[in-house]
């Protein structure tokens, strides 16, 4: 028998799983005495099993031959014990094993029983070696020379000398491999427990079931092999992996230089292990050892939103179907977040490169490395260092440090535009060179909200024509998120009714951020505002993320 664990079960009786194998034919005659005979046969079995030494056999395993004046002449049977268990765990481990086998295998020619702990067989003819008590060993003299001088006796008390020797050193050295597998696996167990307290501290505890192995991890994605390689951004890379059972997943490996440094790397361990919602990417586990900082997530294979919508080697087109579904699915993870997990949760980073779509074109937020968690009475934070992604941060973020749930729906509302129009906001002014205003999707979709003319933003790949009136309210529900004001913006609860229910009334939209008239000055270009904005007050925004996508 060959058996591994992930417990400890070395001296411990188990008697689960129960094998049973019935074998043989049938007996046609005088069943009721053979199974008496059985009976009796294996009861005396598992007292000599249970009542051997290892002075005279191998522990917990006897054999047994009977003669039997019935059809079935003579009856082999054997019963055994892990050796490590005690007399009185091996002999209830096969009286339960009796028990089981009188009930599958009675009046039967053969039979068995195994569990974990315990083996009991009967067959009608020889199974096992019979010489059980005899190891075999080299002989003292060559074969064709003579031994010493002496009695018969001292030959066979020297043989079993030799033979208890052998048998002793192999169970002592199955023993003491056995101690030091189990003394390693604490060694290692108690590390990995100090390393989770060093960098998470007392909620380190909780996280001990989602630690991978290194050496894991390197197999499932073949050493972080560029065929595997399914994404790069600012952060590091992203790979395919799968797992020895068969499961796909995908490994995001922080590079040494990343902008999403241990900081965010512990944030967003710590979030996701305490989130589940079928639209945020699930957090399978992560490894932290030495320089190595990896993430292991559920395995999505649609890639992110802005490979669809801005990729230059598409996959194909997204229909409004689609493309509706993906703007509910965002928004009620977004509302879990904000109101329905046991935490409160401002993303901070939402963009198309950070929703990912499964194999049913689900969206699935991810990306939580500068998330930020809030009191549940809480309305807004503040930082003085300025991250995320030009073109989603809400103006009073840029401007003041100022963050809040406003500030996840003003990305949200910018995410509505752009699926809906399948247009950047950023750098979005070229692509509308006969428009007077300056800042891009924003101030373009306002300029068609006032001239009454929604449908001329609208992306023309979309031609469901019985569509238009969801689409123009869906644009209407993106300008109300990105009003100018954090207060006139709706709450994401809100947002989702919007979504969901024709019979709710709109507000009429103010004004979008950053829109600019005509007889203002130009707007600088976005490589110019970058650098005005690092120069601005004490806030940087140098650790924007940036996404490259590798098609499969």
């Amino acid at each position: 028998m060959l058996r591994y664990s992930n417990r400890f079960f070395f001296s411990t009786l188990d008697t689960l799983p129960v094998y049973t194998k019935p074998g043989g034919d049938m007996l046609e005659n005088e069943t009721k005495t053979f199974n008496r005979l059985l009976g009796n046969t294996l009861n005396d079995l598992v007292a000599a099993t249970t009542n051997s030494s290892e002075s005279v056999g191998v522990k917990n395993f006897e054999t047994n031959t009977k003669s039997s004046d019935l059809e079935l002449k003579t009856l082999y049977t054997l019963a055994q014990c892990t050796p490590n268990l005690s007399s009185q765990d091996c002999r209830k481990c096969l009286q339960g094993a009796l028990q089981n086998i009188m009930s599958c295998c009675s009046a039967k020619k053969g039979g068995q029983v195994m569990n974990p702990s315990c083996n009991l067989r009967f067959e009608s003819y020889i199974f096992y070696n019979d010489s059980k008590n005899v190891v075999s060993v080299p002989p003292a003299y060559p074969p064709d020379e003579t031994g010493p001088p002496g009695n018969p006796g001292e030959d066979n008390d020297h043989s079993r000398t030799i033979i208890i020797a052998v048998v002793s050193v192999t169970i002592g050295s199955i023993m003491l491999l056995c101690f030091g597998y189990y003394y390693w696996q604490r060694k290692r167990s108690k590390s990995y427990k100090e390393i989770l307290k060093k960098n998470f501290g007392s909620e380190g505890a909780m996280l001990e079931s989602l630690q991978f192995n290194l050496a894991t991890i390197e197999a499932a994605t073949d050493k972080f092999s560029t065929e595997n390689r399914i994404g790069k951004g600012g952060f590091g890379e992203v790979f395919e992996g799968i797992l020895p059972d068969g499961s796909k997943i995908a490994v995001k490996r922080l590079s040494e230089n990343s902008s999403q440094g241990l900081l965010e790397f512990k944030n967003e361990v710590l979030l996701i292990a305490k989130l589940q919602h079928r639209n945020l990417v699930a957090l399978l586990g992560f490894c932290l050892k030495d320089e190595e900082k990896i993430l292991v997530y559920e395995y999505v294979p649609n890639m992110s939103l802005d490979y669809f919508l801005f990729g230059s080697q598409k996959p194909r087109m997204l229909n409004w179907l689609e493309r509706h579904k993906i703007i509910g699915g965002i928004a009620g993870g977004i509302l879990y977040l904000h109101e329905h997990s046991r935490l409160k949760v401002i993303h901070r980073d939402l963009k198309p490169s950070n929703i990912l779509l499964d194999d049913e074109m689900n969206p699935k937020i991810s990306d939580f490395g500068l998330a930020r968690m809030v009191g549940i009475n809480e309305t807004r934070g503040n930082t003085n260092r300025i991250v995320g992604t030009l073109g989603y941060m809400s103006p009073e973020y840029i401007k003041f440090g100022l963050f809040s749930e406003k500030s996840d729906v003003f990305s949200f509302g910018v995410m509505v535009l752009e699926i809906i129009s399948g247009k950047k906001n950023i750098n979005s002014h070229r692509e509308y060179p006969e428009s007077q205003y300056a800042d891009g999707l924003l101030s373009n979709a306002w300029k068609h909200w006032r001239d009454e003319k929604l449908i001329a933003m609208v992306d023309p790949n979309l031609t469901e024509v019985e569509s238009h009136s969801e689409i123009i309210k869906c644009i209407h529900v993106g300008l109300l998120c990105v009003q100018g004001n954090p207060e006139v913006r709706p709450s994401m609860n809100e947002v989702v009714q919007y979504l969901s229910n024709d019979s709710i009334e709109l507000p009429i939209p103010q004004e979008p951020a950053f829109f600019i008239h005509s007889q203002m000055e130009p707007v600088a270009t976005t490589r110019e505002m970058e650098g005005q904005l690092a120069n601005h007050n004490q806030y940087s925004i140098s650790e924007m993320s940036n996404s490259t996508l590798f098609p499969r």
